[in-house]
């Protein structure tokens, strides 16, 4: 097997995180021109779709650690079986949420406090970009199929489409050249639908000629695939615990920032959109990482596995550290393109000095988490992440912000002692070593599989 690089996996899907984020930032800088009430109403709307799209991306984190660990082994069959079941499987889940949001996305909206002012047009939103959501979950797990596959540059040339579709249908609906009628968030949200739409059916075509030889659609529907789907559950579901409890506590803080009004709302949208940009390094050093130690674990390669992930860690700590000290010095600059006012750039350049510390804890959390999940320990970090989110960033994040008064900043604060303590308990985890126990038993019943 030809080693794996950690820059050669990682770069492509540190370029494809960028390109989303980028989607996110254009919908942000271009409302931004249009009124900072609909900046605030996506946000609060994209912090719902956030939970929703954990309820079936633990379906492609499970096929992107199952996949990769049966490649290592050189057991390719059990890998396609298993790509098969989760891209199916995710469509339908994809297809459901996305008719929930269709007709409960008000009450949603509703529940967390939603000004009245943004609450009509946070709801066409979510309707739109929920229904959008059967493409989005046919992407998510295509994609990992790809990337386990070593095939980390192709999602990234989907992506980076998908992003000039975006961008040109928010120019049109937003400004309205050639007589273009102006929809604001409406038009954002058909022109994000609409990049998705084609994303996926482009992903299909890339899936075709990449591995679909490899890859027995026609299989699943001759039975139930019950084995296949044990096994991606067994994975997913704790990882999707984590990632829900995570999402469900950033929904309960974002009703926490309502309460200090629609400005805070808009400036916690653009510090943490610009903040994001550090921590895709993190996120793509932890995908990165995470491929490499399934092959690896599936391979017996555990020493290397080890020193695989401490690497990463000190690389992911640097860089997060380094380019969110730089963000940080040219925070007004940044800030001053999406807004004029003072209030928020003063705010938010406060923020985004607490993010210089909050982002080298994350680094902890994206890449030891990623590789615990690569080696089959999967519910330590869930049960950590559940007594931390919940027993410490939300109780903190509402006696400094709300209950003191120190607002955005209590809150940010609170982001900083919660993403320490998990990552500082990750690290001991992977230092105390169980995941070897567990890779020891995956290997072991994958051989008699």
């Amino acid at each position: 097997m030809k080693k794996l690089s950690l820059f050669a996996i990682s770069w492509p899907i540190f370029i494809e995180l960028s390109l989303h984020m980028l989607m996110g930032n254009a919908d942000t800088f271009m409302l931004s021109q249009y009124s900072d009430d609909a900046v605030a109403a996506v946000g609060v709307s994209n912090q719902i779709l956030s939970v929703m799209i954990v309820m079936f991306g633990f379906i492609a984190t499970g096929t992107s650690v199952l996949i990769a660990q049966f490649l290592g082994a050189k057991q390719e069959k059990e890998a396609s079986h298993i790509a098969v079941v989760s891209i199916i499987s995710n469509l339908i889940i994809g297809l459901i949420i996305g008719i929930v949001l269709l007709f409960f996305s008000q009450s949603l909206l509703q529940l967390i406090g939603v000004s009245p002012s943004i609450l009509s047009e946070a709801t066409i939103y979510l309707q739109i970009v929920g229904l959008s959501l059967l493409a989005q979950s046919g992407i998510m797990t295509i994609g990992a199929t790809l990337r386990s596959y070593r095939f980390t540059k192709d999602v990234m040339y989907v992506t980076i489409g998908m992003n000039i579709l975006n961008v040109i249908g928010n120019y049109l609906f937003i400004f309205g050249p050639f007589g273009i009628p102006v929809l604001g968030v409406q038009g954002v949200a058909l022109s994000t639908a609409l990049s998705r739409t084609i994303g996926i059916i482009v992903m299909l075509l890339v899936l075709y000629k990449r591995v679909n030889g490899k890859l027995p659609f026609s299989n699943v529907f001759k039975r139930f695939p019950a084995f296949e789907l044990k096994k991606i559950l067994k994975i997913g579901i704790p990882s999707a615990g984590e990632h829900l409890s995570f999402n469900g506590s950033q929904l309960v803080i974002t009703s926490f920032i309502v309460l200090l009004g629609t400005e805070a709302l808009t400036t916690r949208v653009y510090a943490q959109n610009i903040g994001m940009f550090v921590l895709l390094f993190s996120i793509a050093i932890g995908q990165g990482t995470q491929i490499i130690i399934g092959h690896q674990i599936g391979a017996k390669q555990l020493e290397e596995a080890y020193k695989r992930c401490i690497t990463s860690l000190q690389i992911a700590i640097g860089l997060a550290a380094f380019v969110g000290f730089v963000i940080f010095l040219c925070s007004e600059p940044i800030l001053r393109i999406f807004t004029d006012n003072t209030d928020i750039v003063k705010t938010g350049g406060l923020l985004l000095l607490l993010t210089v510390l909050v982002e080298p804890g994350r680094a902890f959390n994206a890449v030891v988490i990623n590789s615990l999940r690569a080696a089959g320990d999967v519910n330590f970090p869930v049960l950590i992440g559940i007594i931390s989110m919940w027993g410490v960033s939300v109780p903190i994040a509402y006696l400094l912000g709300i209950h003191l008064g120190y607002g955005l900043i209590g809150i940010w604060i609170a982001f900083i002692i919660d993403e320490w303590l998990r990552g500082i308990l990750m690290l001991w985890r992977w230092r105390q070593g169980k995941w070897r126990e567990m890779a020891f038993v995956h290997n072991q019943k994958s051989h008699v599989s």
